[in-house]
């Protein structure tokens, strides 16, 4: 037997349940793979709420690190004993052990821990194609980050420096700019009490930043827009607000002939070069020490309805796992 973090209708955190579940052998292409640590992402509140529908009961979470316990027939990049993340579908990843596809898994170095694993698999590889693979940026450029000091925003902001680019970063706290600053952001904006377009235009001479990397989402969308610069992209990659409002294309040729994007890293990785490309650079990073994961909140599985709460709160910063 395993336990498992399930919810059977969707809603506030109260809705997640700790329940025994059986664990059965791996079929065809699957692995049954014992978790050392899992990880919290904020996209596991879509799920919760119904933002991204799920057949229920469902399982709950998409990150987690650990060890292989048993393989089913066709499987052959992994094998029993390794150590492995994932991130990404199906559902189910706040469990102490479960069968799931083997496709996903990622082997891990030796340098990197479970832990520091399912603190970074999903943050890290969307920092990894949001610099790597969705514009250009050339030494010098100036790039706006909301949410500096959330467990993306804090990688991009160190991935950034290591680029040679200069970053603007949105917080909402002192404490968030203090923790921002030391991971490489050049500037800040408290974007819930300053005018934020008027500022990224004061640090860039009035004109504007080439890309604006937004995991907030409604709240922070027109600002994001009108910070751009001529023929700027606008990455749309969260919306911990709540949606971004319907986009007039005559909006966005009024603002400078910006673009507008919202990509998933699901597109990102699903080839499995691709996937191995970005997290190779990833783990050579971290391992290096060039790129610090920061865990700053560490929960029990069966503490999972306070660990959503203190998320939808704002109450976290960096990476938050659960350690099993």
């Amino acid at each position: 037997m395993a336990y498992a973090i399930r919810f059977h209708q969707t809603g506030d955190p109260g809705v997640l349940k700790y329940e025994e579940v059986a664990v059965g052998d791996p079929g065809p292409g699957e692995v049954r793979i014992r978790h050392e640590a899992v990880g919290l992402n904020f996209a596991d509140t879509y799920f919760r709420t119904g933002l991204y529908p799920a057949p229920l009961p469902a399982g709950m979470g998409v990150e987690a690190a650990g060890v292989v316990k048993a393989v089913g027939v066709g499987v052959t990049h992994v094998a029993v004993g390794d150590r492995v993340t994932y991130t990404g579908s199906p559902l189910g990843a706040y469990s102490t052990e479960r069968v799931m596809p083997a496709a996903p898994l990622i082997k891990l170095p030796d340098a990197i821990s479970c832990e520091t694993a399912a603190a970074m698999s999903m943050r890290g590889l969307t920092a990894s194609y949001l610099m790597r693979r969705i514009a250009p940026l050339q030494e010098g450029d100036t790039i706006l980050l909301h949410a500096a000091a959330g467990g993306v925003g804090l990688i991009v902001a160190q991935w950034a420096k290591l680029l040679g680019l200069t970053v603007i970063g949105t917080v909402s706290t002192e404490e968030k700019a203090e923790l921002a600053r030391a991971h490489g952001v050049d500037h800040i904006v408290y974007y819930r009490r300053e005018d934020l377009a008027e500022r990224v235009r004061e640090l860039t001479d009035g004109v504007g930043v080439p890309v604006v990397y937004d995991s907030v989402g409604k709240d922070t969308f027109a600002a994001s827009l009108a910070s751009l610069k001529r023929r700027g992209l606008l990455v749309c990659f969260g919306t911990a607000s709540g949606p971004v409002p319907p986009i007039d294309a005559m909006q966005l040729a009024l603002s400078g002939s910006v673009f507008v994007t919202r990509p998933a890293l699901a597109d990102y990785i699903a080839d499995p070069a691709d996937r191995d490309a970005l997290s190779s650079e990833l783990f050579g990073h971290v391992a290096a020490g060039r790129i610090a994961i920061e865990i700053n909140q560490r929960y029990a599985l069966e503490d999972a309805v306070r660990a959503h709460r203190d998320l939808e709160s704002g109450r976290t910063t960096g990476s938050s796992v659960f350690n099993l």
